[in-house]
């Protein structure tokens, strides 16, 4: 076990940071004087207090337990993003404020819940949460009739319909979204390096909750993956490659946007999947797009987060201001690391940094960055 330790860590607090921007852009402050209304400060669907998320189709502020059914409903129905994790434009916030908010949201797709239906409350199970979330925004069955216009049901008794909209206090515009460093050991982390490329695809299709619908599973939280730069990728069009990454987690994907004409492409694009409490490899693709024909394949690789949400619920609560190393990922011709993999936690947050070799193709490697979010942030 000592050997997956690295004593010889550098500082880290020596490194530069790129702190010195605003610690709250305009579009920033703009989303929190959203949240800060009456009608945003508890989840639309649950009554949760202080929801950080964004489910962006309906314009609802929303807790990290509905985020996650939310997020199973496909990018036809919603889009879900975070207060604080992701980067908003100005255009989207506006197009937000537009929407009128958890208030207005509920007017229409609650006009009319049957009595026979219970609203969520924040201790509502995953099963509930996706009954009734599915019901709500995808099947439209709460909303009123679109035949005789009104609401067979009487209106539920609710803190939501007893008040107004008030202004939402933003500018509308009409548009659209389109130090010291110690190491410290987790007991069961180091087994779990040791154990990381041993696992198969096989060890989740055995689980049975693999065979659960994605709106049944029960999340722990979510992993951010920043697609730094592709090195040396394979070429597919004549001399050169137009390439993007898939990213997998489960059930849930999602991909870069293209690169045109380039074997060595800088991303710096961030990702966000749910994580769920079975915890499936991550799984990247690598394509080559094409207009006229198929997208190339251009390699892919497996990582096992595992260790990385082991260290995340270890230090979710840590009051920790150090730089310090949580664990180390060694690189070996059992894996596709290129060097060892650094799990660690600064500023509060666990991240890992990685540099994957692609597996079945010519050449190619993949330089990631990862973070896991626990299910309370």
């Amino acid at each position: 076990m000592t050997s997956l330790w690295n004593p010889g860590w550098v500082d880290m607090s020596s490194q530069p940071d790129n702190e010195d921007a605003p610690s709250v852009p305009g579009p920033q402050k703009k989303l929190e004087t959203l949240l800060s209304q009456s009608g945003n400060k508890n989840c639309a669907d649950c009554g949760s207090p202080d929801p950080k998320w964004v489910s962006f189709g309906p314009g609802v502020f929303i807790c990290i337990k509905c985020s996650g059914v939310h997020r199973s409903l496909g990018v036809h129905v919603t889009k879900v993003l975070s207060v604080n994790l992701d980067e908003w434009s100005e255009d989207q916030v506006n197009a937000l404020a537009e929407m009128g908010g958890n208030l207005v949201a509920n007017m229409k797709y609650e006009a009319c819940i049957p009595g026979s239906v219970k609203k969520l409350k924040p201790d509502s199970s995953i099963d509930d949460r996706s009954d009734f979330i599915r019901r709500k925004y995808e099947q439209h069955q709460f909303t009123y009739s679109d035949t005789d216009n009104c609401c067979p049901y009487p209106r539920p008794a609710s803190s939501y319909y007893s008040r107004s909209s008030n202004n939402l206090g933003v500018t509308l515009d009409k548009k659209q979204f389109e130090k010291q460093v110690t190491s410290i050991k987790i007991p069961g982390l180091g087994q779990a390096f040791r154990n990381s490329w041993k696992r198969k695809d096989s060890d989740c299709r055995s689980s049975k909750k693999c065979d659960l619908s994605l709106g049944m599973i029960e999340f722990v939280g979510l992993i951010h993956v920043k697609v730094l730069k592709g090195t040396n990728l394979a070429i597919r069009d004549m001399v050169t490659s137009d390439p993007y990454v898939i990213i997998s987690l489960g059930h849930q994907s999602v991909k870069t946007r293209v690169v045109k004409n380039n074997l060595n492409p800088v991303w710096n694009e961030k990702l966000m999947l749910s994580i769920p409490d079975y915890v499936p490899p991550l799984k990247l693709l690598v394509y080559d797009k094409d207009t006229f024909s198929t997208d190339d394949f251009m390699g892919e690789a497996e990582v096992d987060i595992q260790p990385l949400v082991t260290a995340a619920k270890a230090y979710e609560r840590s009051s920790i201001n150090e730089s310090i190393q949580l664990g180390k990922w060694v690189a070996s011709k059992d894996n596709t690391l290129v060097k060892d993999s650094i799990i660690y936690l600064k500023d509060g947050k666990v991240k890992q940094e990685m540099s994957i070799r692609l597996q079945n193709v010519e050449r190619g490697i993949l330089d990631l960055e990862l973070e896991c979010v626990p299910l309370t942030q």
